[in-house]
């Protein structure tokens, strides 16, 4: 199951932060209701009926990729295990897990997550609503537990760094002191230790995509598109949403903390009718071609900030790249 849309990847060592920040429900205006909306009438904008029709967005070249982040975590992986066996750990193994190891809300957020368009998926509407999957919920809970052996309380001291034991008071094990943070957080420090502004790598794009993000949502071609999608929601029987976002976070559908809804025939419903009316009237390739003409403008006015952060990229890259050899 995809996240979101734009290939936005924000797992990176078992953390994922999502925000479901948007529109509220009902409103929405109606300037220009009853328009077409098809993606030919939108110069540049493609046809979409899947995420599988979306295109590459600018700004996803200056961010990682999910292989990016796969590749980051097995080149952690092989840097902790070094770390560990030179402490005399040398039976470490390179998978492991933690007693009580476990994800909990950080799977629900990584997998419960929306933008302006929301889902392209009609089978999983009739099925889930706007509601998780359990199976995908138990599937990307086991992807991202680790299969290996449970690790000892000594073990653990010397890769987190913290408890009772060697790692404890700045004491050296095998003739060394313990790094700051155990191994596992020397290794994540060694994948970016040429890079040259952390911080910047790490968040610029992301505070810029967020901004322009509100842009889109406020461009007059998208409010337009979004209209048209509530009229045809409306016009199928359902309630009338300022986006499907709005619909995705409406409070009938009593979402649980595990991301799962009541699935009611009315949710079921608006699901379906959010979804064909999108693919009716491509609302998903107007807001792909909005937003690719305002990340390719910003991306022009701020060129050094953005090939600072794609330089800093390949710099992780190359470090994940001497790792894996």
């Amino acid at each position: 199951m995809k996240v979101t849309w734009g290939k936005r990847w924000a797992v990176a060592a078992v953390v994922a932060v999502v925000a479901l920040a948007g529109c509220g429900v009902g409103g929405g205006g109606r300037d220009g209701a009853g328009a077409s909306a098809r993606g030919a009438q939108l110069p540049g904008a493609p046809e979409v009926d899947s995420e599988r029709d979306l295109p590459e967005l600018p700004l996803d070249r200056y961010e990682f990729s999910r292989r990016d982040y796969d590749r980051q975590e097995a080149a952690t992986l092989r840097l902790t295990q070094v770390c560990m066996k030179s402490y005399g750990f040398t039976d470490f193994p390179l998978y492991w897990h933690e007693r009580d190891a476990t994800l909990g809300s950080v799977a629900v957020a990584a997998i419960v997550s929306t933008t302006l368009t929301g889902s392209l998926d009609l089978d999983r509407a009739r099925r889930l609503g706007y509601g998780v999957d359990g199976d995908a919920l138990k599937e990307y809970r086991e992807r991202r537990l680790s299969k290996g052996r449970l690790i000892t309380q000594d073990e653990y001291a010397v890769l987190r760094g913290v408890g009772e034991g060697p790692s404890s008071g700045g004491s050296e094990v095998e003739g060394q002191e313990v790094p700051r943070g155990g191994c596992s957080q020397r290794a994540a420090r060694q994948l970016r230790a040429d890079v040259k502004d952390e911080p910047h790598m790490t968040w610029y794009v992301t505070k810029r995509r967020t901004a322009l993000d509100k842009a889109v949502a406020k461009d007059r071609r998208m409010r337009r598109a979004l209209d048209v999608w509530a009229d045809c929601v409306e016009g199928k029987g359902f309630a009338r949403y300022a986006s499907p976002e709005a619909a995705f976070r409406d409070k009938a559908w009593r979402r649980g903390g595990d991301g799962r809804t009541g699935r009611t025939p009315r949710e079921r419903g608006t699901a379906v009718a959010d979804v064909e009316c999108k693919r009716e009237h491509n609302t998903a390739g107007v807001w792909w071609a909005v937003a690719a003409e305002k990340q390719r403008y910003d991306i022009s006015r701020h060129k050094a900030s953005y090939d600072a952060v794609r330089a800093d990229l390949e710099r992780v890259r190359a470090a994940v790249r001497r790792a894996l050899a």
